[in-house]
């Protein structure tokens, strides 16, 4: 390293005091050079960490799929697993009670965070308190949200919440989850619950990007609320609409942890079994990986295929 004296700093009869010279600029080449491997290092982590938890047991499963695993001897059987899977008496009543579950979540858990945030979003004071109560449930763990339903609220008898709310408007009582009819909605209910505040955080911070000249014109043009949410609200939060029906349509085909402590797995005559129960039931109950691994690979089909259509329609509409 170059060593040079500091102009202005010598004095007389003192040794004038070295300093390090100033670093050479760098060249651009080198700065860029620099700035793509510092890129490159970060997307071979993201490609790797993708690729080792993600794609990897994906392609795994689909191989399994194909496969049968016999006292530690692995054979390609073709689609016979397939076919296995289409014969098992429970695989038609869990897709007709997930698709179930997914119609009744659209309707109730779709609509009712998207309403809640239109109520919140008229509030002019205790937001912050209001927010916070409605995310409240989303910060307990799912098991115990779903335990506190199971024991607390869906207790068939009169000491129950719901009954005894029923019991009081002079209603007739339920059975809850041990009545086939009831499972699926009293799922739902729980679902809602748990989960409605991180959608309506998400309608709020889209409903305040909202400009308010749109109000006040249709407020001029003697628009109630209902055409005010009609012809204002809806119009400007359409890809926000679109964009959680999606999620939410995805994230309750993959029903599983509802029936599983609310119903103990199946539910009443099979009211509650759902596809990833019964996957969850082959893998670690029947010993079936590979039947599993089919039950899975059906179910992604179904989804991409879902998802394909909802980009085609959005990209239509955009």
């Amino acid at each position: 390293m170059a060593i040079t004296t500091a102009p202005g700093t010598t004095r007389p009869g003192r040794p004038a005091r070295p300093y390090p010279a100033p670093p050479r600029p760098s060249s651009g080449f080198g700065r860029k050079v620099r700035d793509n491997l510092t890129g490159h290092a970060f997307l071979i982590g993201a490609v790797v960490c993708f690729a080792v938890f993600s794609w990897y047991p994906m392609i795994r499963g689909v191989v399994m799929s194909f496969q049968r695993t016999r006292r530690g001897e692995t054979t390609w059987v073709g689609w016979d697993n397939y076919l296995r899977i289409l014969d098992d008496p429970s695989f038609w009543p869990a897709w007709k009670n997930t698709i179930y579950f997914t119609v009744l979540a659209l309707v109730l858990g779709y609509a009712v965070p998207f309403f809640v945030a239109i109520l919140l979003n008229e509030f002019r004071h205790a937001k912050g308190y209001l927010r916070i109560l409605v995310y409240l449930p989303v910060m307990l763990p799912p098991a115990s949200a779903l335990f506190l339903f199971k024991y607390y609220a869906y207790d068939p008898s009169e000491a129950g919440l719901f009954n005894a709310v029923l019991k009081a408007l002079h209603l007739p009582t339920s059975e809850w989850m041990q009545s086939p009819e009831m499972t699926m909605p009293a799922m739902v209910i729980a679902s809602t619950w748990m989960n409605m505040g991180s959608a309506v955080l998400i309608y709020l911070a889209a409903l305040q990007n909202i400009p308010g000249e749109l109000y006040e014109a249709a407020e001029l043009d003697g628009a109630g609320i209902w055409r005010r949410i009609v012809n204002v609200t809806v119009p400007q939060t359409r890809l926000i609409l679109l964009l959680l029906a999606m999620l939410q349509i995805v994230a309750t085909m993959q029903l599983f942890i509802e029936p599983l402590i609310l119903a103990n797995g199946a539910g009443a005559e099979d009211s509650a079994t759902s596809v990833a129960y019964l996957i969850y039931q082959h893998g670690f109950f029947q010993n079936d990986l590979n039947g599993a691994a089919a039950l899975g690979v059906i179910m992604l089909v179904v989804l991409a295929g879902f998802s394909a259509v909802y980009a085609r329609l959005t990209a239509k509409q955009d």
